[in-house]
Parts: structure tokens; C-alpha cells; sequence
């Protein structure tokens, strides 16, 4: 099946950009499909790796010489930092254009390296919309999540085990400092009943054993590699005492509800419900992305119980998500 992908980096036309998405989302099969005559270096394959990694002025050379016409394809960029010093100059000196993509870029952002000034744009692709889907099946979206290779495998169990199994071991490790990853892996199954809802620190800090602010930092640390992302209550309403706690959304819906052992959602279920506000949040984001509109997404939510699941922009649209036959 071929997804046809709506990000489409409209606005970078002349401009090198950085693509930043979870594994899996399609960043290489769209920037292959986009940029097919592209000069692609790919950091994952080991030898491609170790030579940038010991001499980042290859890369320089190696361009130069070819004088490439078309953007350059720089693919899991966190894994070589250094490479960013070069690109840097050679955008600078050179008429090439780049374009930067990774599945995490925790270590540029929390490593004080080169992010090129300003030099560079930056796009996010995130799971697939339900409008790049043909014969689109929401119990399936919510059962096998929205990753491409996963939304279409029968076998999605296993393949959603693997790839957090893969998070955990391999980017949790090599990308952050955490020495404890049976600590965090526990912290992951408490956090995961916080999604969709406002986050209580201090309680999954003591279901975890640990510190309120070492839940707050493993949560800093999702967002970091694209895991999740938190979204503010809006407070502009003063007449009313409002909620002033974030709620936090992981990335896929199919693999926050692997996570929380609901393996079998009907319709008419409060996982249903929760499911379904999980995807539309997904939906709003993507658009608000990929349209370039980029409007903020709000919750807003009374001391007394009262709320509205989404506000879009400044006030200007309010969503509530039900999932229900009869809405009252």
C-alpha cells in the first residue's frame, strides 16, 4: 500500500531543512520518493558511521568534489554532531542545500551543538493521518497505531513489543544519561495511564520510587525524543479557577494502548472514548503542522470538573470528543 504522505516542506524550496520524527513514521521513504536524485548518507549503516564519525571533513570533500545539484540527504544527524560544524560551512561557502533528518534530536538540543543558526528550517513528520490512509479503519488505527509498517502488519503485537523493546534499549541508552533503565521502563508503564490526562507528578513518582522532579525530567525526556508531547490549559477565561497542570499525549495512539494492555476496543467503551480523543488530538497536531498554520492546542478544564477536551488558537475553536451513540 502507498501512503501519500501530506507533508510536502512547502516554503523550503531553496532552504535546507531538518525532518525530525519517531522511528518508523516514513522519514526515509519520503525523502527518497521526494528527492530521488539526492545524494542520501545514511548514519544507521555502521562503516557510513564510523567514517564521519572519526573524520566529519570527509563530508566536506566528498561534496566539493560531486558539486551536487539536488539537496543532500544527511539521515539519523544526532548520531555524528560534528557533521553540523561542516554543513554549516558549506552552507556558508556553497550553493548545496541539506537536509537533516533524525529520530531524536535530544543530544543537538541538550549538547550546545551546531543547529546551523537559524540556517535551517525545521519540519516534523509524525504517524500516518487518517487522510494519507486509503480505506482508512479507526479500530485498526487504534489497534495497531498509525506507524506505516505496523498499521499494516497483521503480526502488529509483536512488532509494537519490538519497537519499544528497540526505544528502550537502544535510544533511551545511547541518547540520554539515564544508568537505570529498569527505573525508567517502570517509570513508562505508570506514566502511560497519564495519557490523554492531566499529569499527577508526584503520584507516578511514588508508584516509581523515585523523585517528583525525576518524573518530570523522564517526562522532558519523552518529549526530547518525540515520544510525546504535553499541551497547556488554556487560562484565559478569568472568571473561572482553572486547572493549571499540562496533560501529556504519547506519539501513537496503537502503542499507548499496547502499553496499557487494552488489546481488544469496542465501541460504546470508556477506552473507546479515550482512544478516540487520543487520534483526534493526533489529527489536529498533524494539520496544524502540515498546513503550516501551526495553531496552539489548548485543554481547558475548571477546579469543578467543568472542561472542553481542545482549544484551538486564541479561543477561536472548541472541540469535545465523545464516543458515544447519544451526545448530551
Amino acid at each position: 500500500m502507498i501512503f501519500a504522505r501530506q507533508q510536502q516542506f512547502h516554503g523550503a524550496e531553496h532552504l535546507s531543512f531538518f525532518l525530525w520524527g519517531a522511528r518508523q513514521t516514513g522519514k526515509s521513504t519520503l525523502l527518497k520518493t521526494l528527492f530521488p536524485q539526492s545524494i542520501y548518507i545514511d548514519l544507521l549503516q555502521s562503516q557510513v558511521f564510523r567514517r564521519y564519525n572519526q573524520f566529519p571533513e570527509l563530508l566536506r570533500e566528498r561534496l566539493l568534489a560531486e558539486n551536487p545539484a539536488y539537496p543532500v540527504i544527511i539521515d539519523e544527524i544526532q548520531k555524528v554532531p560534528a557533521l553540523l560544524n561542516e554543513i554549516h560551512w558549506l552552507i556558508e561557502n556553497t550553493p548545496f542545500r541539506f537536509i537533516l533528518s533524525g529520530s531524536s534530536p535530544r543530544k543537538l538540543l541538550r549538547g550546545g551543538v551546531n543547529l546551523l543558526g537559524g540556517r535551517a528550517l525545521r519540519y516534523e513528520l509524525y504517524p500516518l493521518s487518517y487522510s494519507e490512509i486509503p480505506d482508512f479503519d479507526l479500530l485498526r488505527a487504534f489497534h495497531h497505531g498509525l506507524l506505516p509498517k505496523i498499521y499494516l502488519s497483521s503480526h502488529y503485537e509483536q512488532l509494537i513489543d519490538a519497537y519499544v523493546g528497540s526505544y528502550l534499549s537502544d535510544e533511551i541508552v545511547s541518547e540520554t544519561r539515564i544508568r537505570r533503565l529498569d527505573v525508567f521502563s517502570r517509570f513508562l508503564e505508570k506514566a502511560i495511564f497519564s495519557n490523554g490526562s492531566i499529569v499527577n507528578y508526584t503520584n507516578i513518582a511514588a508508584d516509581c520510587g523515585v523523585s517528583s522532579n525525576t518524573v518530570k525530567e523522564y517526562f522532558q525526556i519523552l518529549q526530547d525524543m518525540l515520544w510525546g508531547t504535553f499541551i497547556e490549559p488554556y487560562q484565559k477565561k478569568p472568571k473561572r479557577r482553572i486547572v493549571v497542570s499540562p496533560r501529556f499525549y504519547f506519539f501513537d495512539v496503537g502503542i499507548a494502548n499496547f502499553l496499557m494492555k487494552q488489546r481488544k476496543i469496542e465501541p460504546g467503551t470508556e477506552a473507546f472514548g479515550r482512544s478516540l480523543e487520543h487520534f483526534i488530538f493526533h489529527e489536529l497536531r498533524t494539520y496544524a503542522h502540515y498546513s503550516g498554520k501551526k495553531y496552539p492546542i489548548y485543554f481547558w478544564r475548571t477546579s469543578s470538573g467543568l472542561e472542553t477536551d481542545f482549544i484551538l488558537g486564541e479561543n477561536e475553536v472548541a472541540i469535545e470528543v465523545k464516543g458515544a451513540d447519544f451526545i448530551h
